[in-house]
């Protein structure tokens, strides 16, 4: 087993104040984020954040937590093949568009 593979699950957790902040523990990678829509890959699969005037406050990569503030309308999970698709470019077309 090499070095990269992960070996143990870290927790993961979303706490939401009042729809306007939050925190998210877990995340592995911020794939991508606009005023909008924040997609980040965590131990529990993806997590799409959608809202208006979305920021990411604090990045903590060594501890795997984000800070997020705006109008936080929704929280979205899907597995990392929902994302890509069969055709392996679905999410790059919708977030193109």
């Amino acid at each position: 087993m090499g070095m990269e593979e992960r070996q143990v699950q870290k927790a993961h957790k979303v706490v939401l104040n009042n729809r306007r902040s939050g925190t998210v523990t877990g995340v592995l990678d911020v794939l991508s984020f606009d005023i909008n829509e924040i997609l980040l890959e965590t131990e529990q699969g993806m997590l799409m954040v959608k809202g208006s005037d979305l920021h990411v406050n604090r990045l903590s990569v060594e501890k795997g937590e984000v800070d997020l503030a705006g109008n936080i309308d929704s929280l979205v999970y899907s597995s990392a093949e929902g994302i890509a698709g069969k055709s392996g470019n679905s999410f790059w077309n919708r977030l193109l568009k």
